[in-house]
């Protein structure tokens, strides 16, 4: 099984900014797809963003124009660069790997916004 290791996590200010990264312990298939989700106190996971391949990206309409998924060329290290981040981002911050019928977990990150 993929294992996944993330850091990044931290406290910021609201209008600040925050780069998650989230790697993968062995290499990946170029059809993987990686993504960050999060979770909020009392609150559903929720999806973020994903990237499969190095092109195809999926973000959260809460997200858009703010936060960017970027990946590197061996495909196995995503980054999350969170922009413009609110009050409302706080949350454990979850990296997700999946291809067919393999899925991976990261242990999680905290983002504390403060306003």
């Amino acid at each position: 099984q993929v294992q996944l290791v993330e850091s990044g996590g931290g406290l910021a200010q609201a209008g600040g900014s925050l780069k998650l990264t989230c790697s993968a312990s062995e290499s990946v298939s170029s059809l993987s797809t990686m993504g960050w989700y999060r979770q909020a106190p009392g609150k559903q996971r929720e999806l973020v963003a994903t990237v499969t391949g190095h092109t195809t990206r999926n973000y959260a309409d809460s997200v858009k124009g703010r936060f960017t998924i970027s990946r590197t060329s061996n495909w196995r290290t995503i980054f999350l660069q969170m922009n413009s981040l609110k009050p409302e981002d706080t949350a454990v911050y979850y990296c997700n790997y999946h291809r067919l019928t393999v899925a991976s977990w990261g242990q999680g990150t905290q983002v504390t916004v403060s306003s």
